[in-house]
């Protein structure tokens, strides 16, 4: 990756913005799995809940981890600054 192109600076906001995206859909379904489980929730719902986290998170950063350490550590500073944002916005501390 060429941070000096414009294709380089591209990707340079690109990979942040996936990570706020990837940790904003991540996060948001933590919380609905812990509402779940405080409310006895379905079993299978809260299952299929942790299944589909794993599974997206697994998948997406190891997509872009082919693209080489630089976008994997752009991606999760950005799933970083999601989550501070979304547990703000959930109201824990």
């Amino acid at each position: 990756m060429n941070p000096t192109g414009p294709m380089g600076l591209a990707a340079l906001a690109f990979y942040p913005l996936a990570g706020v995206a990837l940790g904003g859909l991540y996060f948001v379904l933590v919380h609905r799995t812990a509402r779940l489980h405080a409310a006895a929730g379905s079993a299978w719902r809260i299952i299929a809940l942790y299944a589909v986290r794993f599974v997206l998170a697994i998948t997406v950063f190891w997509a872009i981890a082919q693209q080489g350490a630089m976008p994997l550590l752009l991606t999760l500073a950005g799933f970083i600054v999601a989550r501070m944002v979304v547990m703000r916005r959930m109201g824990a501390h």
